[in-house]
C-alpha cells in the first residue's frame, strides 16, 4: 500500500479540515494542545480515508462497475477515463482479472478507460514481444473473446503509434499478437505434448502484413525470445494463480476457441491410419506369442479410431438398410440414433471421410430431393439431421453443406405448401415463362388452386423421383400432367413437414458455434447459395437471404474471426454480383449494402484496414460488372454508406473513393454524373472526416478528382473537379489534414523512393512530414496539361502554379527537386521528344497528325510557351531554396534549344533570356560557369549540317538528276518500287532542308541572346566564363565560315533551286555576327580588366581573330587581272551576289580595324608588321560599300602613319 500512502499525504482532508498545522500565537501549552489535536485529526482522516479506499477496492474486486462508482463518488478517484485508467494502473490490491474484465466491457466508460490505460503505455522502440509483456503485466486477459478482441485491438493501434514503421497497418499488429500470445502458451503449458517449431510460426504468419510476408529473421528472433522468456505478469499475482495456470492456460486468457482461427491447425502423424492399425496388429501378436494375453485399460481416446477405422462399413451398412426398408418406430429410431452417435463420434475424432459418408447418407434418407416419396421415417431423419446440427455443428466442417442442402430443400417444399410464388416469379429470365404457365393452367389440381396454384411446374417436379445431387427439387423441372392421386399424396407429404418445426432456428444458433466451425458454416451456406441461383429453372435467394441473416447474427465476433467470415463472403458477393441476371445482381448488392450499413456502425481505431476490406467487394463488382444497373446501384450504395455513416468510413475511404475513381471512367453519362455529383457532396461537406484516420485518404480523393478531370462527357465536370483540386492544395497548405503526418510521410516516401532511387537520402528536417503528399496532387494537374480541351489546360495550368507560387515557401529542397523533375520537367516530355521534324518518322509523323495540327500549335504556343515561362519565373520567385537546381532548369531550356524545330527553339531561348534577365544577378561564378557551359552545349548542338547535299554514293545530291530510262526488261513493279524509293529519298531532302534552315535561325537567336546577356550582365562574367563563351561563339563562327567558302557545297546548294530558299552564302549572317560578338567580347574584356585578367593571353587572342577576319574577307574580295589599256577593270558588277556579300561582310571588317586600333601604341607597333601586308591587300581589293574604305583610310592616317613616320 505504499502508493496508497503516499496519495494519502497528498490528498486534502475533507469536512473543512485544513491540511496546514495553522500558526496561533499564545502559550507553550495552548500550542502544544493545539498540535496533539492536529495530529489526531489527521491520524483519524488519514484511516478514515484508507478504510475508504480499501472498501473501494474490495468492492472492485468484486463488482468492478460498482466498485469504480463508488470509489468516484467518495472521491477516491477522478471521474474522467483517464484518472480512472492511471487508478486502474498504479493502485495496488485490485484484483488484474477483475481490471481485464472491466477495461474489456463494451459500455461507453468502460471503453473509453480501457482506450485512455492503453494509450497509456509508450512503445517507442519496443520490440513486439517486449511490448506485450509491459502490456500484460498489469491486468489478466479476460475470457470473453469480444474483451480480448477489444483489448488487442487497441493495443495494436497505440504499438503502432508508438512504432510507425513497424508494420504497414495496424492489422499486422493486431494479428500478430494473437499469434504470440498462443505461441506463448504453446511454448510454456506442460500439457502440450507436439510444440511449436519456428518454422510453423513463421508459415503460420505468412501474408499478415498486408498480403505481405513478415521478414524470416523478424519472426524467427521473436520465435527465439517467446520460448526462452515466458509472458508472465507481476510475480505477486502470479502466486495467487499459480496452481490454475499449468492446466488451465488457454481457460484463463479465453482464447481456447478463437486459437485455431489466428494459426491453422498442425497436420496429424504422418503415418497413415493403415500403419497404424498394421503396427498395432504386429504387436499384439508379438505379444500373444510371448506370454498369455493381457487386459489392458485404455488410457487415450485415441485408441477408438482405429475400431472406427476397422468398422465404419458395416456400421453404416447395419444402421442404412433398414432404415431404407423398415417402417417400423423403433427400428428407425435405433438406426437414426445410430447415425447420430457415429457422426458424432467421427466429428470429435476429425475423420473427415467417415464422417460424411455418415451425413451424406442421412440427408439422402431425408427424401427431400424426392418429396413424393416423403414417409414418416424421412421426416424422423429430417429433424436428426436439425439435431445434429445443433448438437455437433461445431466438427461438421465440410458436412455443414449436405446440412444446409437440406435445409434449403425444406424450405422450398414449405413454401409450395404454401402456396406462395416461387422466387423464379421475380427472378427468372427466361423469356417462354409466361407462355408456359398459361399452357399449364389447365391442368393444376384442385387441391393446389386453394393454395395458389401458380406453382404448378414444382409441384408437377416435385412429383417426379429426383437425384440427391441435382441442384433442383425433383430433378428435372420440366412440367407435366398430374393425376388427382398423385396430387393428395404430394399435399399429405407436404403436410407432414409440419412436423419437424422451424428450422430456421440453425441459422440462429449459428452465434454459438466456435470460431473454426462458424467459417465452415459460411462456406458451406454460400456453396448451397450458389447452387440456389445458378439454377436454371427455379433460381431461389433463400440461402442468399440467410447469409444476410447469419452475417447479422456474427457480426459482433472478434474483428479476427469476422474477417475469416468475410473473405468469404467477399467473393460470394462479388461472384452473384456479376450475375448475367439482373434481379439476382441486383439483389446480391442491395443484401451487401444492408451488411455494409450494419457493419459501419462499428468504429475502426486507426491504422486498420478493416473498413476498407469490408468495403472491397462494392469495388471489384464495380470493376467487374457489365451492368449499367449494377454499376449506378454500387455507386448509390456507396453514397448511402457514406452520407449516413461518415463518421466511421474511417479507412474506407480508400475504397469508396476507388469506386468514383471507376465510375469517373465509365462509358454511361449518368453514371459518371451520378458519381461526381456524390464525390462533389463529400469533398464540399465531409473533407475533414476523409483524411480524420487513413493516411492514404487524401491521395485516393485527388486521383478521384483527377479521373473526374478526364471525362469527356462534361466540360463543367472537368472544370469543377479542376476546382476541387485547389481546394484540396489549399487545406493541404494550411495544415487541414488530420491524419498522422509521419506515417504519412514514410508512405508517400517509400512510393517517392520507389520512382527514383537517388531520393533514398532525402529527408524533411525542418518541414512538416505531411508535405510529401502534395506530389499525387500536383502531378495529376501536370498530367492535366496534355488534355486535348484548352480550357481544361488552362485551368490545370493556373492552378497548378499558382499553387506553387502561393504555397512554395512550405516547400523545401527535396520536396522542391520532386516537383521539378516529377511534375514540372514531365509537361515538356511531349513536346521535346514527339516533336521532331528531324527524326527519321518524322513525315509520317505529320500524316498522322492530320486534322490536329491546328490543336498542336495551339498548345506549342499556348500551353507550352507559358508553361516554361512559369517554370521560369517559379525558380527565380523561389531562388534562394531551389538556385541548387539550376543546371536541371538549364538543361531543360537548352533540350528545348536543340530541337529541330524552330518554334521550340524560340520558346527555349526566350525563356532562357527571361531566366537570365530576371535572376542573372541573383549567380555567383559558379552558377554563371553552369549558365555560359549551356549557352556552348546549345551552340555546339545546333550547328547547320550541310550533308544532305550528298547522295547515297557519297556524290553531291542534283536535282535536276531524271531515273535514266529502262529497256522494256523491267517490269512495271519494279518502276513502282524506284518512284517509291524516288519519293522516300525526297521526302528525307525535304527533311534535312528545314532541319538546316531551322538550326540557322536558333543559331541567330542564340547570337542575339548572348548579345544581350553579355551587354547586361557585363561585369558579373568573369575570365574563364568569358572565355568559354567566346570560344563556343568562334566555333560557331568558324563553322559558319567553312561552309561560306566551299565553293562546291554552294553550288549543289544552289542546284537544289526553289528547294531550299537560302541565300549564297547560306551562313553569311551566322558568321559575320558570330564575329561581331567575339571582337566585342574580348575588347570588353581589354576595357574592363577584370579579376585573374592575362592582357597578353586577351591580346594574343584578338590580334589572331582580326588577322583571321582580315584575311578571310581578302581571299573572297581579290583583285582580278587589269585590262589591256592598263585601266583597271573591277570584275565584281554592280548588284551581283558577290557585291552583296561583301558589302554585308563591310561592317565585321570596320569593327575589326576598328579594334586593331584599340590595340594600345606598343602592341600595335608590334604587330603592324603581321597586319601590314593585309592593309596593302584591302588597299587593292574591291569592296561592296565605302566603310571599308573610310575605315581603311582613318587607321592608315591616324595609327600607321605616325608609327611609319618615328620608324623612318
Amino acid at each position: 500500500m505504499a502508493e496508497v500512502s503516499s496519495e494519502i499525504t497528498n490528498l486534502p482532508m475533507e469536512n473543512g479540515v485544513a491540511t496546514e498545522q495553522e500558526h496561533v500565537d499564545g502559550s507553550d501549552t495552548h500550542s502544544d494542545a493545539s498540535t496533539e489535536v492536529s495530529d489526531a485529526l489527521t491520524i483519524e482522516q488519514r484511516r478514515a480515508y484508507k478504510l475508504e479506499l480499501q472498501e473501494g477496492i474490495s468492492l472492485f474486486n468484486r463488482k468492478p462497475k460498482k466498485g469504480i462508482e463508488f470509489l468516484i463518488n467518495v472521491k477516491k478517484v477522478g471521474s474522467s477515463p483517464e484518472e480512472i485508467a492511471e487508478f486502474l494502473k498504479n493502485v495496488s490490491g485490485l484484483n488484474k482479472t477483475m481490471i481485464g474484465d472491466y477495461i474489456g466491457e463494451r459500455e461507453d466508460l468502460s471503453l473509453k478507460v480501457m482506450h485512455a490505460y492503453v494509450d497509456s503505455f509508450e512503445f517507442q522502440d519496443m520490440e513486439f514481444d517486449e511490448a506485450i509483456r509491459t502490456f500484460l503485466r498489469g491486468f489478466r486477459l479476460p475470457g470473453e473473446a469480444q474483451k480480448i478482441d477489444r483489448i488487442m485491438e487497441k493495443f495494436a493501434e497505440r504499438y503502432c503509434k508508438c512504432n510507425p514503421k513497424a508494420f504497414i497497418s495496424a492489422d499486422t499488429a493486431y494479428v500478430l499478437a494473437y499469434s504470440v500470445i498462443m505461441l506463448n502458451t504453446d511454448a510454456h503449458n506442460p500439457m502440450v505434448k507436439n510444440k511449436m517449431s519456428a518454422d510453423d510460426f513463421i508459415r503460420n504468419n505468412r501474408g499478415i502484413d498486408d498480403g505481405k510476408d513478415l521478414p524470416d529473421e523478424y519472426l524467427r528472433s521473436l520465435f527465439e525470445r517467446i520460448s526462452k522468456n515466458e509472458i508472465k505478469m507481476k510475480e505477486d499475482d502470479l502466486a495467487v494463480h499459480q496452481s490454475h495456470s499449468v492446466n488451465n492456460t488457454n481457460k484463463i486468457l479465453g482464447l481456447d476457441s478463437i486459437l485455431n482461427i489466428v494459426v491453422r491447425k498442425r497436420g496429424e502423424e504422418n503415418h497413415t491410419s493403415e500403419d497404424l492399425m498394421r503396427h498395432m496388429q504386429e504387436q499384439f501378436q508379438e505379444k500373444a506369442r510371448k506370454s498369455e494375453s493381457v487386459y489392458y485399460a485404455a488410457t487415450d481416446v485415441f485408441i477408438l479410431r482405429f475400431m472406427i477405422e476397422a468398422c465404419w462399413a458395416p456400421m453404416l451398412a447395419a444402421f442404412s438398410v433398414p432404415l431404407d426398408q423398415s417402417d417400423d418406430v423403433i427400428i428407425v429410431t435405433q438406426c437414426l440414433e445410430g447415425f447420430r452417435h457415429a457422426i458424432h463420434v467421427t466429428s470429435a475424432m476429425s475423420m473427415k471421410t467417415h464422417r460424411d459418408a455418415f451425413v451424406t447418407s442421412l440427408a439422402k434418407f431425408t427424401s427431400l430431393h424426392s418429396p413424393a416419396d416423403i414417409k414418416q421415417r424421412n421426416i424422423d431423419a429430417i429433424k436428426m439431421i436439425v439435431t445434429i446440427a445443433d448438437e455437433d455443428g461445431d466438427y461438421l466442417q465440410e458436412a455443414w453443406e449436405h446440412v444446409l442442402t437440406c435445409v434449403s430443400r425444406f424450405e422450398n417444399l414449405h413454401l409450395l405448401r404454401e402456396g406462395a410464388p416461387p422466387d423464379a416469379t421475380f427472378f427468372a429470365v427466361n423469356q417462354n415463362e409466361s407462355g408456359k404457365s398459361k399452357q399449364s393452367k389447365s391442368n393444376i389440381l384442385p387441391a393446389l388452386k386453394k393454395k395458389r396454384a401458380g406453382r404448378i411446374q414444382q409441384a408437377a417436379a416435385a412429383m417426379r423421383r429426383g437425384s440427391y445431387d441435382s441442384s433442383d427439387i425433383g430433378g428435372n423441372a420440366s412440367a407435366g400432367v398430374i393425376t388427382s392421386e398423385q396430387a393428395h399424396n404430394l399435399v399429405s407429404n407436404l403436410n407432414m413437414l409440419e412436423q419437424v418445426g422451424d428450422m430456421n432456428r440453425i441459422f440462429a444458433k449459428s452465434q454459438n458455434l466456435n470460431s473454426e466451425a462458424i467459417v465452415d458454416f459460411v462456406k458451406a451456406l454460400c456453396k448451397v447459395s450458389m447452387g440456389e441461383l445458378r439454377s436454371a429453372s427455379d433460381p431461389r435467394v433463400f440461402s442468399l437471404t440467410k447469409i444476410v441473416e447469419i452475417a447479422h447474427y456474427n457480426m459482433n465476433r472478434i474483428r479476427l474471426v469476422w474477417t475469416s467470415i468475410w473473405n468469404v463472403l467477399s467473393d460470394f458477393f462479388v461472384t452473384i454480383g456479376c450475375s448475367e441476371n439482373l434481379s439476382i445482381a441486383i439483389f446480391a448488392m442491395d443484401s451487401l449494402r444492408q451488411l455494409s450499413m450494419k457493419f459501419l456502425e462499428r468504429e475502426e481505431l486507426a491504422n486498420y484496414n478493416f473498413q476498407h476490406e469490408f468495403m472491397k467487394p462494392f469495388v471489384i463488382a464495380m470493376r467487374k460488372s457489365s451492368a449499367v444497373e449494377i454499376r449506378e446501384l454500387i455507386i448509390r450504395c456507396v453514397s448511402q454508406m457514406v452520407l449516413s455513416r461518415v463518421n466511421n468510413v474511417k479507412s474506407g475511404w480508400k475504397s469508396m473513393f476507388t469506386v468514383f475513381t471507376i465510375a469517373a471512367y465509365d462509358n454511361h453519362k449518368n453514371i459518371v454524373l451520378l458519381a461526381f455529383e456524390i464525390t462533389e457532396k463529400i469533398v464540399q461537406d465531409y473533407f475533414p472526416y476523409i483524411t480524420e484516420a487513413e493516411t492514404t485518404a487524401f491521395t485516393d480523393c485527388v486521383n478521384c478528382l483527377i479521373a473526374f478531370t478526364n471525362s469527356r462527357f462534361n466540360k463543367d465536370i472537368s472544370l469543377s473537379a479542376v476546382g476541387f483540386l485547389r481546394l484540396c492544395a489549399e487545406k493541404l497548405a494550411e495544415g487541414g489534414i488530420g491524419f498522422s503526418k509521419k506515417e504519412g510521410s514514410e508512405m508517400v516516401k517509400s512510393t517517392l523512393q520507389g520512382n527514383n532511387k537517388s531520393y533514398e537520402n532525402g529527408e524533411l528536417a525542418d518541414k512538416d512530414d505531411h508535405l510529401y503528399f502534395w506530389f499525387p496532387l500536383l502531378a495529376g494537374l501536370s498530367d492535366l496539361c496534355f488534355d486535348p480541351r484548352p480550357e481544361i489546360r488552362q485551368r490545370a495550368l493556373q492552378v497548378l502554379f499558382d499553387t506553387l507560387r502561393n504555397h512554395g515557401h512550405h516547400f523545401n529542397l527535396p520536396l522542391w527537386e520532386r516537383v521539378f523533375e516529377s511534375v514540372l520537367f514531365p509537361i515538356f516530355d511531349y513536346v521535346r521528344h514527339a516533336i521532331d521534324p528531324s527524326a527519321d518518322n518524322s513525315s509520317s509523323e505529320h500524316v498522322l497528325i492530320g486534322d490536329d495540327e491546328l490543336d498542336q500549335d495551339s498548345w506549342l504556343y499556348e500551353t507550352c510557351t507559358l508553361s516554361l515561362h512559369l517554370v521560369v519565373d517559379l525558380f527565380v520567385n523561389f531562388y534562394s531554396t531551389v538556385n541548387p537546381l539550376l543546371k536541371k532548369v538549364l538543361d531543360l531550356l537548352v533540350s528545348f534549344i536543340k530541337r529541330a524545330h524552330q518554334s521550340l527553339a524560340g520558346i527555349g531561348v526566350a525563356a532562357f533570356v527571361r531566366l537570365m534577365s530576371n535572376a542573372g544577378e541573383l549567380f555567383d561564378d559558379d552558377k554563371w560557369l553552369d549558365v555560359v557551359l549551356s549557352l556552348k552545349e546549345a551552340a555546339n548542338g545546333t550547328l547547320p549540317d550541310f550533308s544532305f547535299v550528298f547522295n547515297n554514293d557519297g556524290k553531291f545530291f542534283n536535282h535536276e538528276d531524271e531515273p535514266v530510262e529502262r529497256g522494256n526488261v523491267e517490269s512495271a513493279e519494279s518502276s513502282m518500287q524506284d518512284d517509291e524509293v524516288e519519293k522516300r529519298r525526297m521526302a528525307r531532302l525535304y527533311t534535312a532542308i528545314s532541319d538546316v534552315k531551322c538550326r540557322v535561325a536558333v543559331q541567330l537567336l542564340l547570337i542575339q541572346a548572348i548579345t544581350e546577356i553579355q551587354t547586361i550582365y557585363r561585369p558579373q562574367l568573369s575570365v574563364k566564363n568569358a572565355m568559354i563563351l567566346l570560344n563556343a561563339v568562334h566555333e560557331m563562327a568558324n563553322h559558319a565560315h567553312k561552309i561560306n567558302t566551299d565553293v562546291t557545297l554552294r553550288s549543289s546548294i544552289q542546284d537544289l533551286g526553289p528547294m531550299t530558299q537560302m541565300q549564297d552564302p547560306p551562313l553569311l549572317r551566322v558568321e559575320n555576327e558570330s564575329y561581331q560578338i567575339c571582337l566585342t567580347l574580348l575588347q570588353n574584356l581589354e576595357t574592363d580588366k577584370p579579376p585573374l585578367f592575362e592582357e597578353s593571353q586577351v591580346e594574343a587572342y584578338l590580334v589572331d581573330l582580326c588577322h583571321q577576319v582580315l584575311k578571310f574577307y581578302i581571299e573572297i574580295a581579290h583583285v582580278t587581272n587589269v585590262s589591256s589599256n592598263n585601266q583597271p577593270h573591277w570584275s565584281i558588277p554592280l548588284g551581283s551576289g558577290k557585291k552583296r556579300e561583301l558589302a554585308s561582310r563591310g561592317p565585321v571588317i570596320v569593327a575589326t580595324l576598328h579594334a586593331i586600333c584599340s590595340l594600345g601604341d606598343s602592341s600595335f607597333e608590334k604587330n603592324l608588321a603581321r597586319f601590314f601586308p593585309l592593309f596593302s591587300s584591302l588597299i587593292k581589293c574591291e569592296h561592296g560599300s565605302h566603310e571599308v574604305q573610310l575605315a581603311l583610310s582613318e587607321m592608315l592616317s591616324s595609327s600607321v602613319g605616325p608609327v611609319l613616320f618615328r620608324l623612318c
